[in-house]
């Protein structure tokens, strides 16, 4: 992957808050939107959900996702030419006696200070979205397919 195309991930992987989340819901496809927070690594985004959202039915461990992120559209910017990328992957629940809960819980704190309460609340979990691929759009003639090391080559310059 091109020096630029990195630099594009990363950016909307750290600059961008919230992400559009693709799941089975009964069968049928159903898109959310939720706040996110990147791995250290790369491979993988935490989303904090409420069981009580629609959305949070097709977050069963080992199901299939799909993600969007994308940077801020304007008027002055072609719609086809905004930077994005979709990613594939796997459901993985964070659960509270998980190991690494504590340190997951506190990367998304530190993201988004007031969803601290929700922590507390007992219909909320967190998950973490495991990336298996996908495809960055940079701008015109500037797609690249994502392996799972694509991934790993943005913890380096």
């Amino acid at each position: 992957m091109k020096a630029e195309d990195k630099e594009v991930l990363r950016a909307l992987l750290t600059g961008v808050r919230v992400l559009s989340l693709g799941v089975l819901v009964d069968g049928k496809p159903y898109v959310g939107l939720l706040p996110f927070v990147v791995a250290d690594d790369y491979g993988s985004v935490l989303v904090h959900a409420s069981q009580l959202a629609k959305h949070s039915r097709g977050l069963q461990p080992g199901s299939p996702v799909s993600i969007m992120i994308h940077a801020a559209d304007d008027s002055q910017t072609d719609p086809l030419q905004v930077a994005r990328v979709t990613l594939s992957g796997t459901v993985q629940h964070v659960a509270r006696t998980d190991r690494d809960y504590g340190s997951a819980r506190q990367a998304y704190i530190d993201r988004f200070p007031t969803s601290e309460p929700t922590f507390s609340l007992g219909d909320f979990n967190l998950y973490r979205l495991l990336f298996e691929g996908g495809r960055l759009v940079a701008g015109f003639a500037r797609a690249v397919n994502l392996r799972p090391e694509s991934f790993a080559q943005l913890g380096s310059p």
